[in-house]
């Protein structure tokens, strides 16, 4: 599954910093705005410890961790929904991707440029919502406009997608996203899903802080719109990519967020991992939350969906107890599913087809 998380934020509050991190790719990232223009494009494994103690378990020859796709997008200033700084270009990089990472500028440091010329986490915060937002209102207003002449004639989908995005439109004038208006308004989330808003991505605040102290106000902006979030020193991050636990230890530096962001960010889009596992491969598969056992083998090959019979099931940490398939089988622990077999986190699955 190709999904992606397109990191954004202000110019200079250490988004292409960011990236380097993550993907152990050299990008520039100099202290003046719009350093970055074209996104850059980077692929990341996602931590999973249950891949490692699989792999051991059963002495595969391949490990292949589950990946996900980060992007890094030029900083936004306040007018961009009306082509202020990069502007649309800007915006339409946003709207390919699935998911955001919002970097917010939180430490002090005179010889790093702000943009506004002075650290307010809330203010930079509220600017790129702002922006978004904006953007998001002439997207409904012109699809409303769209609808009407649709809706007097009795279209029944124009009238209830016409019902939808007037809501829609009454709660995002009062800042509201269109990601709060799915969570609270699911009868309208697939009328809303099909105008593709910048808003309706699901968001995660990263706090660039040296001390938590440091982002205090922001922790608490965060807290109050419920909206996930984490605190690292982006620049400590980078220092640290690459280095090993042992050495990382030697140093005296603590381990890395970014593992955690990257778990973070992998959950904000509503993904579950199962595997498959045995000598020659163990392999961690990406599939949304909800799949069905015959969806999830289609992950594998599009062939094993449409000729799914059944699927042998164990958990995870079922199978490393017993420490081998045929002592789980012994025990009793390996369940036969069916097509309506909803499959969960952490499923070791072996797929018969046709």
């Amino acid at each position: 599954m190709s999904l992606s998380i397109g990191i954004i934020g202000l110019p200079n509050v250490g988004k292409s910093t960011l990236f380097s991190a993550l993907t152990k790719k050299k990008v520039d990232a100099a202290n003046y705005p719009f350093c970055t223009i074209d996104p850059n494009v980077g692929i990341v494994k996602v931590p999973d410890v249950r891949l490692q103690q699989l792999a051991g378990a059963f002495s595969s020859a391949k490990t292949i961790p589950t990946i996900i796709e980060f992007v890094d997008i030029a900083g936004l200033v306040r007018g961009a929904s009306k082509g202020e700084g990069l502007g649309n270009k800007f915006l339409a990089h946003i709207r390919e991707v699935d998911a955001i990472v919002h970097v917010v500028r939180c430490f002090h440091n005179a010889d790093i440029i702000h943009v506004d010329e002075y650290v307010d986490p809330i203010r930079d915060m509220e600017t790129v919502h702002t922006e978004l937002l904006i953007k998001d209102l002439e997207t409904i207003e012109r699809r409303l406009r769209g609808l009407e002449k649709e809706a007097r004639a009795h279209n029944k989908k124009a009238i209830a997608d016409k019902e939808a995005f007037e809501g829609l439109l009454a709660q995002m004038d009062k800042g509201i996203s269109a990601f709060s208006y799915m969570e609270e308004h699911p009868e309208h989330k697939e009328s809303v899903k099909e105008l593709f808003l910048l808003t309706a991505k699901p968001v995660l605040y990263l706090f660039n802080a040296d001390t938590e102290e440091d982002a205090k106000k922001a922790i608490e902006y965060a807290k109050e719109k419920e909206i996930p979030y984490v605190i690292m020193g982006i620049k400590e991050e980078y220092e640290m990519a690459g280095l090993t636990a042992e050495e990382l230890k030697e140093l005296g530096m603590p381990l890395p967020k970014l593992p955690l962001l990257v778990t973070k960010s992998y959950s904000m889009l509503n993904l579950i991992t199962f595997f498959t596992t045995g000598p020659d491969e163990t392999r961690a598969w990406t599939i949304v939350k909800g799949m069905k056992a015959p969806e999830a083998a289609g992950v594998i090959h599009s062939d094993f969906k449409e000729k799914f019979i059944r699927a042998a099931v164990i958990e995870c940490k079922k199978l490393l107890e017993a420490g081998s398939i045929p002592d789980a089988m012994a025990r009793g622990w390996i369940r036969t599913e069916g097509k309506d077999y909803i499959v969960h986190d952490g499923d070791v699955m072996e797929i018969r087809h046709g």
